[in-house]
């Protein structure tokens, strides 16, 4: 359990107002220091994240949810953009919200901004609401924990249905977004006759 933070505020604020800069410096350092981290620009490829999705079994590590293959949720939008839009950035107002409750994405669970490490031993699959609350923040930090990773022979996230899908209507790989995922499948060795 993280001690009382706003309790350490206090005394900081109680120790400057007698006067004691330098000791209220050495309050905030011992038991609630910034730690400056260079944020890097990070970008999974597709097959990558995938890698990730799979060895999570498409489950939501933090809250247990079942998530669905990205290229699923896009191929809804391409065949079914009036009631199933996506916006190319995101606008609340003009994405269906399946893609912040039920799209995968990688998660630190240390975050790298907290000394984190930026590999795969440090990655999980979450929704992008629970990445977005989570944020810089620790699961300790959060109550949160990490929920058991799923079984890809119950639940593989409908990329087999993807599979299907595109097998019985190619002219979807016109798309570049499809055709990247679809590509990601091939590579792992996942589509039939791959």
């Amino acid at each position: 359990m993280l001690g009382d933070r706003a309790a350490v505020i206090g005394r900081v604020l109680q120790t400057l107002r007698s006067g004691g800069r330098a000791s209220a410096a050495d309050i905030l350092h011992a038991e609630y220091p910034f730690i400056s981290v260079t944020p890097e620009d990070r970008r999974y490829t597709e097959l990558l994240a995938l890698q990730v999705f799979r060895r999570d079994g498409f489950v939501d590590r933090y809250s247990g949810q079942r998530l669905v293959f990205p290229g699923v949720l896009r191929l809804l939008s391409a065949v079914l953009p009036q009631e199933f839009p996506f916006h190319p950035n995101w606008k609340m107002t003009e994405t269906h919200p399946a893609y912040w409750e039920l799209f995968p994405t990688i998660d630190h669970v240390l975050p790298v901004s907290r000394g984190g490490v930026d590999s795969d031993v440090n990655w999980v699959t979450t929704s992008m609401v629970r990445n977005a609350a989570k944020a810089n923040w620790t699961l300790e930090e959060l109550g949160w924990g990490l929920c058991p990773p799923g079984s890809l022979v119950e639940w593989d996230g409908l990329t087999g249905s993807f599979l299907e899908f595109v097998d019985s209507d190619r002219s979807v790989l016109g798309d570049g977004y499809l055709r990247r995922w679809y590509s990601a499948v091939v590579r792992m060795g996942l589509a039939p006759n791959s």
